[in-house]
């Protein structure tokens, strides 16, 4: 058989097109992977298939490079396989799917009326996240920039807003049209966001619920004469580098952990085609992380002295930076600085040096192999021990548990 795409035991549709009893699995079973190969996202989920069927297989995948609402195949009426992993993106392609009668996860379409067990992103927590990022950035006037074609977008709305809310905040809002999808409409729709961007309250941190909506907001400030992100700081979601890369300034976004949503959604699937029941609650993947790039990267409080002293150790607490660092550069005494810093965000210089350390020291477990020593040294902590204790006091667990936790989901 032929490898398409890189996954081992990928096959050509010419050995899937044979004929025998619908009750029969083949052994290894035959899955379809109708995913986009074209974004960040599909890829991720693709790595996150491969990486179960390696612990687990094999599977007989047949997978060929599709976009996002690309056509339905049309060798799918007639496939004798065993199930089918998909990314659904149109009524079509819902309908072509269902027909099959085959076992299937859908990985995207929440507003089609399928009943497939679903398997993504937590996107009420996706939201929080982006509100979590921006409070802690300064900022206390929200926006949030939608568009409520999906489910999903909704639900990144809705956690954002309910994060503002809770804390007693205001959240202005903006639904974006699908004109701005078509050159004969942009003009039109951009004119329209620049002058929802001109009328909000400043500084303020906004949510774009896709990068896409992210690159047109970056663009209507651009024509308003407003400055980002020193008056509108901007975080997408997605983290599709093509579109992060090509905005300007360079877009922040939220990484979706898709090699997880991808391995879970194997697992799932390889328990259906064996003949489990579905899950009654779709299966949801928090988020990997906020990337930072120019579009938020500023810390939005007017006090300037505390805008430099939490700049300062944003940049240099992995480095040994100490409060009496602090203190010496910004050029206040400990007691003036302390007290306006907690005015300002809640926390102390100590405090904000620690929080910094210990996210970093989040990061490194999940995202590398490196030893507790490794981590600590990075993260500007001299003993490993202290390092493992602290880490386990603040978030309930030791180092070691929380990155099994993460490695297996």
């Amino acid at each position: 058989m032929r490898v398409r795409d890189g996954l081992p035991g990928a096959a050509t549709m010419r050995d899937f097109q044979r004929k025998r009893p619908p009750a029969a699995i083949s052994t290894p079973p035959h899955v379809a992977l109708l995913v986009e190969t074209s974004r960040t996202y599909g890829r991720d989920i693709l790595r996150g298939v491969h990486r179960w069927m390696q612990e687990h297989g094999p599977w007989s995948v047949f997978l060929e490079l599709r976009g996002l609402d690309s056509s339905v195949p049309r060798w799918l009426r007639s496939w004798q396989g065993d199930g089918i992993l998909t990314r659904t993106g149109s009524a079509a392609m819902d309908k072509a799917i269902t027909a099959t009668g085959l076992p299937a996860v859908e990985l995207r379409a929440s507003k089609l009326t399928h009943g497939r067990p679903f398997v993504g992103v937590d996107n009420h927590e996706l939201g929080q996240m982006v509100a979590r990022h921006l409070a802690d950035n300064g900022f206390t006037t929200f926006a949030v920039f939608d568009i409520d074609t999906e489910t999903y977008f909704e639900e990144r709305r809705d956690g954002f807003r309910r994060f503002v809310e809770e804390r007693g905040g205001v959240c202005h809002a903006y639904h974006a049209g699908r004109g701005g999808e078509h050159p004969t409409d942009w003009e039109r729709h951009q004119a329209a966001v620049a002058d929802w961007v001109t009328s909000l309250p400043k500084p303020i941190g906004i949510l774009a619920c896709t990068d896409q909506l992210g690159f047109w907001l970056l663009d209507a400030c651009r024509r308003a004469g407003v400055a980002v992100p020193e008056e509108v700081a901007v975080v997408g979601v997605e983290n599709d580098e093509s579109l992060c890369q090509m905005a300007g300034p360079q877009l922040s976004s939220v990484a979706f952990d898709g090699d997880r949503v991808g391995y879970e959604a194997a697992a799932l699937l390889d328990r259906l085609i064996r003949g489990e029941p579905q899950p009654s609650e779709p299966v949801v993947v928090p988020p990997r992380g906020i990337m930072t790039r120019q579009s938020s990267d500023i810390v939005a409080v007017a006090d300037q002295e505390v805008a430099a002293a939490v700049r300062l150790i944003r940049e240099h607490a992995c480095h040994g930076l100490t409060v009496s660092e602090v203190v010496d550069r910004i050029g206040l005494s400990r007691t003036a600085l302390e007290r306006k810093m907690k005015a300002a965000i809640n926390r102390t210089p100590g405090e904000e040096i620690v929080r910094v350390r210990f996210a970093r020291v989040k990061a490194l477990l999940e995202e590398t192999d490196l030893t507790l020593a490794a981590i600590a040294d990075r993260c500007g902590m001299e003993h490993p021990q202290y390092m493992a204790e602290a880490f386990k006091k603040r978030f309930g667990v030791t180092p070691g548990v929380f990155r099994r936790r993460h490695r297996d989901g």
